[in-house]
């Protein structure tokens, strides 16, 4: 098996990466992951560091020879040439790991969506599966549960937390897509994503699409509940949702202004 080429895939959930993915695999060179574990165990190999046992005999090269294995051997015998890796990349401490030890110049695609759309996303999928995560904090009321969704260790801040930083620190690594051009103009919107990647053209289809599905295993939505990650796949579209009419005023009068690489993006003109 040759050498693999490893990018990165951050972004808001319910921002359109499930769908994402879903269309990038159809090409057989190409396996963008479902959430992946690489982040964690990143995270968990660091806290070593922090040890007793590290402390007392600080054996600095070996633990740096399993840092730079770890892409590698979780990758090895994946069948696609090019991985996209699907983590919160962005986060300062995950970054500066992943430069320090894997590469100083990844290529890091960035989904964003409106953070309303994402919230009222999230309260739809809740109130139609009753076994959904943001349901079993012991009450249905709607303000609660998107607190809970806004909470400083939830997905949702993780992946602000990175964006923000990418942008304003990283932009020069990162390919911005938007939820509305991934729906509305899906195929230049791919295009896009071949070119900023330097992937060989290939022909996708956008109607009929599959479920998630990587080296014939699938999302087990059971631990966050059903649906979670299910897509459309007659076509791609949006689901035309009223704002207003989901979620509380409250909430949308404080979590309006956190679209930051809007902010960005007007700056630039």
């Amino acid at each position: 098996m040759g050498k693999k080429i490893i990018h990165y895939l951050c972004g808001l959930p319910r921002s359109g990466n499930t769908l994402l993915s879903s269309i990038l695999n159809q090409n057989p060179n190409i396996a963008s992951t479902a959430n992946s574990i690489i982040t964690d165990i990143y995270k968990e190999l660091y806290s070593l560091k922090k040890s007793d046992t590290f402390l007392n005999f600080p054996d600095h090269k070996s633990y740096d020879n399993v840092i730079k294995a770890v892409m590698k051997e979780y990758y090895k015998d994946w069948k696609q040439e090019i991985i996209i890796d699907r983590g919160v990349w962005g986060v300062p401490n995950n970054l500066k790991f992943l430069q320090n030890y894997v590469n100083p110049k990844p290529k890091i695609i960035i989904l964003v969506r409106d953070v309303l759309e994402v919230l009222a996303s999230f309260i739809d999928w809740s109130n139609n599966n009753y076994n959904a995560f943001p349901n079993r904090i012991g009450t249905m009321d709607t303000e609660k549960r998107c607190e809970y969704l806004m909470g400083k260790d939830s997905l949702i801040v993780k992946e602000l937390i990175c964006i923000k930083h990418l942008i304003e620190h990283q932009n020069h690594l990162c390919k911005l897509i938007d939820y509305d051009n991934l729906v509305n103009k899906t195929e230049e919107t791919i295009n896009d994503i071949y070119s900023f990647l330097e992937i060989k053209p290939f022909k996708h289809t956008f109607k009929n699409i599959k479920q998630f599905e990587l080296n014939g295993m699938m999302y087990d939505d059971k631990a966050v509940g059903f649906n979670l990650h299910k897509i459309k796949t007659k076509n791609v579209s949006k689901t035309k949702r009223d704002i207003n009419k989901v979620l509380p005023k409250i909430i949308i009068q404080k979590y309006k202004d956190l679209n930051i690489w809007k902010a960005k993006t007007n700056e630039k003109r």
